[in-house]
């Protein structure tokens, strides 16, 4: 791998990380040349990084407008959210290797920025069982774009600690049809908030620019 695709490859997964850890919401827009100067390297590994997350869904490319973290309309909310019920139900249904998997404890805090992290966590967790490596991809995917989503809709759901406790116990006890109806309500909870999480990160997003 020659130095600038090593570059490119670091890049990469530090805004991957940057994007799942709430540093960048909703709407916001990512300077290459702010970039470029952070990691102490050329524009042209940035841009190569910032493109291939363009080709992942996670950050979006506006032209003149500039390369931008999505913000979503509530077609596309409703879709995303939609999307990732359906692939977390597919490996509940036949992606399972109960046999071979060990789980992994969870630790549920009780502090917002931890409840962001544990719902990754634990969606990984629940994709990492699955024999299937198209479908946990798809499932890493879906989950790191709705990570700054999480991050900038805190406050609007009540109960969340509750709410991914209840879905890590049926996870540790591998309680499928249980797990099921827990992540079904989980996402039904959130498609009827759409709007409001839309309103708010529109809101958002007029301070970013």
């Amino acid at each position: 791998m020659d130095a600038t695709h090593s570059k490119s490859a670091f890049v990469y997964g530090q805004v991957r990380r940057a994007l799942r850890s709430g540093r960048y919401a909703p709407g916001q827009r990512i300077d290459p040349a702010m970039l470029a100067g952070e990691f102490s390297t050329s524009p042209t590994p940035v841009r190569f990084a910032l493109y291939r997350l363009v080709g992942e869904a996670l950050l979006v490319d506006y032209a003149r407008g500039g390369l931008h973290v999505p913000l979503l309309t509530e077609v596309a909310m409703r879709d995303l959210y939609d999307w990732m019920e359906r692939l977390l139900l597919m490996v509940c249904d036949i992606g399972m290797a109960s046999a071979v998997q060990e789980t992994e404890t969870l630790g549920i805090a009780c502090a917002d920025d931890d409840l962001v992290k544990s719902t990754w966590k634990l969606f990984d967790a629940i994709a990492r069982a699955t024999t299937h490596k198209s479908l946990y991809q798809a499932v890493k995917q879906t989950n790191d774009r709705l990570a700054p989503i999480r991050w900038a809709k805190q406050g609007l759901l009540d109960h969340g600690f509750e709410e991914l406790a209840e879905l890590n116990r049926h996870w540790q006890a591998r309680d499928i049809p249980a797990l099921k109806s827990a992540l079904h309500g989980y996402h039904e909870r959130r498609k009827q908030l759409v709007p409001s999480i839309v309103a708010l990160l529109n809101d958002r997003s007029d301070y970013l620019h």
